[in-house]
């Protein structure tokens, strides 16, 4: 059972992807859900407000934080692709919700960070959450200044943050390389309220993952938010194996953990 701490909860992103499968997911985390993203997205039902919002627009983000008591964000670019888009959203953006939040005491706040801030590590190696950052792309630069930035703003202003480094994230793994990083809708619910949840957070980074057998990230690190993943990917392993080649080991996507990101870009505005 999900044990409702918070009155008013936001999630931003709310008209991405994973804002969609957490919509309905959330409401039982709160009495109201504030949901956000930059462009008009439908009507709330009970239960639910909307607000519109720009991240890169200081004082939207303001209006759309005041009176909630914690955040989902997951608002942003989420791919890689030219600097300037990245800028504005997930640098610019983060640094307007941190101090929105600080502005307006909001105490905790669940980061969606990525496994791009970590790309770079081979697929071969385990890694935790000490090992420095080694970021793919400008994606991931710019959500290790995310996971920096909320650190400062832990160490100075006490707002705790869950930092989830998101694998991927889809109904059923899509390749191979998936089936390390496969992370299932309800997993994904679970750990974002156990990290809701969790008595003392802190500044805490965790990889977001499903019980994979499979993995490069070892989670021992964040074992006091109490996540407990119930699904896996091995269920589709016979199935992806089926209908994908056997990886080229000579290949940059295959070699690093980051996958195509690696080989992705322009960086240029």
């Amino acid at each position: 059972m999900t044990i409702k701490v918070h009155e008013r909860l936001l999630l931003t992103g709310a008209a991405g992807g994973l804002g969609k499968a957490l919509r309905d997911r959330l409401k039982a985390n709160c009495t109201v859900l504030r949901l956000s993203d930059r462009a008009d997205f439908g009507d709330a039902v009970a239960g639910e407000e909307m607000v519109l919002a720009d991240l890169a627009d200081a004082d939207a983000v303001g209006a759309m934080v005041k009176g909630v008591d914690a955040i989902v964000h997951l608002g942003g670019v989420s791919v890689e692709g030219p600097f300037e888009p990245i800028l504005q959203a997930n640098i610019l953006g983060v640094f307007n919700l941190y101090e929105a939040a600080r502005k307006h005491a909001v105490k905790r706040v669940i980061f969606a960070s990525s496994n791009h801030v970590t790309g770079f590590y081979r697929q071969s190696e385990t890694i935790t959450a000490d090992h420095p950052p080694r970021p793919d792309g400008m994606y991931g630069v710019s959500k290790a200044f995310g996971e920096d930035l909320s650190r400062l703003y832990f160490d100075r202003y006490g707002i705790e943050t869950a930092c989830i480094r998101i694998g991927s994230s889809f109904p059923e793994p899509r390749d191979r390389r998936m089936l390390a990083t496969w992370l299932s809708y309800d997993d994904l619910h679970r750990l974002i309220t156990a990290c809701l949840t969790t008595p003392v957070l802190g500044h805490s980074i965790v990889f977001g993952m499903s019980d994979n057998a499979v993995t490069w990230w070892d989670n021992s690190r964040a074992r006091h938010i109490g996540y407990v993943p119930q699904d896996s990917s091995d269920v589709f392993r016979d199935a992806v194996y089926a209908r994908t080649q056997p990886p080229d080991l000579t290949d940059p996507v295959a070699i690093y953990q980051g996958g195509g990101f690696v080989k992705a870009g322009p960086f240029g505005f």
